[in-house]
């Protein structure tokens, strides 16, 4: 692949802040867009050649042959644009992002991920272009690499699965977006720079994320990698029905903590009659049907306060943040029906077109 900027390219990023900063907060000013929660990609193309390079090590091309079809129709034959790739589901006018489909779609078995391409075909939010043709663009400034995004997708196709997000340089409708756009499965909003240039890897974005607090109930734990202390912590909620469902789990700890963890956590193991621990119960991962992600299953009695930034169905969209203990509180307490949820919002009317 010839492109004329240098491979591979790691994405610009965003260090949090805690609200929607003034526009003139910045030199220059700043450039507001809705924050998608879906897999970060920078789209790559010379000709025919696709790419679809992740945020990580492994490239995310042979999981969405629909999204790569997709840019060979649609978008310019030689660029590099920085995308989300997202899933929608729901009815026209229901619509939200669906963080769930797009996860399963990173499967190790070719037939699946052919089958989930057309039952669950992902799309495309573009929000920067790196290159175009035979000119490079990071070092231009973000209004200039804007424009010209614009006007390189200005005759995209209204039924194409590639969108341009929207954009706003007034602080106070991109405070109205970070509420009603959360209905729709959007996670905050982004500030950047109109007169920064592209940074591979460098956070100079800012982002606002949604956050919200809630008690749990701690259902099981996984050793972590180095096989010493607790990894990740796994939390269940009650239904309406009192049945206790897995939610997601706790897994940034420090070294020594993971170490207290099991001796915290030791009386609350689950043992047989013989007062031998049973045996771990085990899900198989569908990223990688060679990893064993087996837990300790625990008595469910001790709850958890945690932070989060969304409830999707009946799990928590991204790992969560332990911040306290809550010996004061039941564990039948703890159900689905009172975790906060964002109103629900029609992605159609956050998506340009």
């Amino acid at each position: 692949m010839q492109l004329p900027i240098e491979l591979p390219v790691t994405p610009m990023l965003a260090k949090a802040v805690a609200g929607v900063p003034a526009a003139d907060s910045v030199a220059g000013g700043l450039s507001y867009e809705p924050k998608w929660d879906g897999f970060r990609c920078i789209v790559l193309r010379d000709g025919d050649d696709v790419e679809l390079a992740s945020r990580g090590a492994k490239p995310l091309t042979r999981y969405f042959p629909e999204v790569v079809e997709a840019v060979r129709t649609h978008l310019p034959s030689r660029c590099a644009i920085d995308t989300e790739i997202v899933v929608r589901a729901g009815e026209s006018g229901a619509q939200r992002l669906d963080w769930e489909a797009l996860s399963q779609r990173i499967h190790p078995a070719q037939s699946r991920v052919s089958k989930l391409s057309q039952e669950t075909p992902a799309e495309l939010i573009c929000f920067d272009l790196l290159a175009l043709g035979d000119e490079a663009l990071l070092d231009v400034p973000f209004e200039g690499r804007r424009a010209r995004l614009e006007e390189a997708m200005a005759d995209l196709a209204q039924d194409a699965p590639i969108h341009l997000t929207r954009t706003t340089r007034d602080a106070d409708v991109a405070a109205d977006w970070f509420e009603r756009f959360e209905g729709a499965g959007l996670d905050g909003v982004v500030a950047k720079p109109l007169t920064g240039v592209y940074a591979p890897g460098k956070r100079t974005m800012l982002k606002i994320k949604h956050r919200r607090t809630g008690e749990a109930v701690v259902v099981g734990y996984r050793i972590h990698k180095s096989g010493q202390g607790v990894g990740s912590l796994l939390l269940g909620l009650h239904t309406e029905d009192d049945h206790l469902v897995n939610v997601g789990g706790i897994a940034a700890f420090s070294n020594a903590r993971r170490l207290e963890l099991i001796d915290e956590l030791a009386p609350l193991v689950k043992r047989d009659d013989d007062g031998q621990v049973e045996a771990a119960q085990t899900d198989r991962s569908r990223f990688s049907s060679s990893k064993d992600v087996s837990f300790v299953p625990l008595r469910p009695e001790r709850v958890v306060e945690v932070a989060f930034d969304q409830l999707e169905g009946h799990r928590f969209r991204h790992a969560v943040t332990f911040l306290r203990w809550r010996p004061d509180r039941e564990p039948s307490s703890c159900r689905l029906s009172q975790i906060e949820r964002a109103p629900a919002y029609d992605l159609g009317d956050v998506l340009i077109h």
